[in-house]
């Protein structure tokens, strides 16, 4: 084997050997001769290995140049710009992705004009060399150079019209789904001084659920559209947040109702299976509600929980919603999804589920959810029946020792009461609501907000010395 052979068998390429040999030719003609070949090998290979990545996931920003394989996903319009001295510019952009992620390619001027004319088509396979940056919308790699192999295919989908689609990076989104939940906006102050706003909704599909991010003038749409709407988001670009990725909508984005079926069935986890400190979905039939109760942060600011009681065929737990979700208009008998809600250890050992800002909570109308539209039926229990029926919490009910005795906020120094309420605050005194009062409880019991228990004790400068906690 020569020396040449030599080089080019050390090396990790796509590139031919042929096609190798023709370059190292090429290269000590461009030199006129002041190399020989194994030196222009050498310097090929350089060239080669420089900025050569294997996926998509690889290319960093910081890099001066990138080498990579990728798919055409969808391509974008011809836009014109004028350039301060040089006149009128042309710029196409042109989605790509493989098995790790998508990426933007920026394709200009007369490269630009070659694209608009049709001579790249979506399922297209690319050898993209170019220099990537941090984009308006994420990473993009301005192309230098890019050439379609034919011989190459790379397995991912064509097109970015479902949740379970979307890749890291990906940008010019359009997706349709179904509205599940949406959030106030908010407001916020950038670093230059001006007043940002954002807001969320969830949308679903049939292949899952995602969180969309509405920034500015785009965030009104979450006051504007009510849950069960079907929409079509418009130029939207993915983003990552704790793990799980978020698609963004901005200034040049859309997020418009269409005429349109979307299908939406939540992928669950049976009550019975779920475990303290996991996060899931869960959904079944609303057994019993109970009432809103507001309470006062530590911060003064006024918080409001509502605790629903959700039964599958498998079991039933209590959820407490929060926040706005507790003014969800929820009954008895309606088919409801938590989805991303946190179990914790709950009263008496219950298992409960919390479902705070970060969870979506949605009354399903024909979603499976393992249980019937009412769980009075034969397989029902006379709880479950005697629950939905009253409006009352079974949980609660079923373990207490009698009827308690009506305790106030109000009761004499060195009374001995009872009280019964849900932990709105937790801390050094515990504050228990019942829905009518509260009362500040003095206890080293280990609380959660949510947890509803039974205190008692003697009331000491109007503060409950728990005895007991139950």
């Amino acid at each position: 084997m020569g020396a040449i052979e030599d080089i080019y068998a050390d090396l990790e390429t796509d590139v031919s050997e042929e096609e190798f040999q023709e370059a190292v030719e090429e290269k000590v003609s461009q030199m006129d001769g002041l190399v020989d070949e194994e030196t222009a090998a050498q310097l090929l290979a350089h060239e080669l290995a420089d900025g050569e990545v294997d996926t998509i996931a690889d290319i960093d920003p910081a890099m001066d140049e990138v080498k990579f394989l990728a798919k055409v996903r969808s391509v974008g319009e011809l836009r014109t710009f004028e350039r301060d001295e040089e006149g009128e510019g042309m710029v196409i952009n042109v989605e790509v992705a493989d098995e790790t992620g998508s990426v933007r390619l920026a394709f200009w001027d007369e490269q630009a004009e070659a694209v608009d004319a049709g001579e790249l088509d979506t399922g297209d396979v690319l050898r993209v060399k170019g220099r990537p940056k941090e984009g308006y919308n994420g990473l993009e790699v301005s192309v230098t150079e890019a050439e379609p192999d034919d011989e190459v295919d790379i397995e991912v989908a064509l097109e970015g019209d479902s949740i379970e689609a979307l890749a890291l990076g990906q940008s010019d989104v359009t997706l349709k789904g179904l509205v599940l939940g949406t959030d106030e906006v908010r407001t916020f102050d950038r670093d230059d001084g001006s007043e940002g706003r954002v807001a969320n909704l969830t949308l679903g599909d049939e292949t899952g659920r995602i969180r969309v991010t509405l920034w500015d003038e785009r965030a009104d749409r979450a006051d504007e559209l009510e849950p069960g709407t079907a929409v079509e988001v418009v130029d939207g670009y993915v983003r990552e947040r704790d793990g799980d990725l978020e698609l963004h909508v901005g200034d040049r984005g859309a997020v418009d109702e269409v005429e349109e079926t979307v299908e939406y069935e939540p992928d669950t986890t049976p009550i019975d299976a779920v475990e303290i400190d996991q996060t899931v979905d869960i959904a079944g039939v609303v057994r019993s509600t109970d009432e809103k109760r507001t309470f006062d942060r530590d911060d003064g600011s006024e918080g409001q929980v509502r605790n629903v009681r959700l039964q599958d065929d498998t079991g039933n737990i209590r959820v407490a919603l929060w926040g706005e979700k507790a003014d969800i208009d929820v009954a008895p008998g309606d088919e409801l999804l938590a989805a991303n809600a946190e179990i914790q250890d709950g009263w008496q050992d219950d298992l409960e589920a919390s479902a705070g800002w970060q969870s979506t909570v949605v009354v399903l109308e024909d979603a499976e959810t393992g249980v019937g539209a009412s769980p009075s039926g034969p397989e029902a229990s006379d709880d479950a029946d005697t629950a939905v029926s009253d409006g009352g919490d079974a949980g609660l009910d079923a373990f207490a020792d009698g009827e308690s005795p009506e305790a106030t906020g109000e009761a004499a120094e060195g009374e001995a009461v009872e009280f019964t309420g849900t932990v709105v605050q937790t801390g050094n005194p515990v504050i228990l609501d019942d829905g009518t009062e509260t009362m500040s409880v003095d206890t080293d019991e280990t609380l959660r907000l949510g947890e509803e228990v039974t205190a008692r004790g003697t009331v000491e400068a109007e503060v409950l010395d728990a005895d007991e906690v139950l």
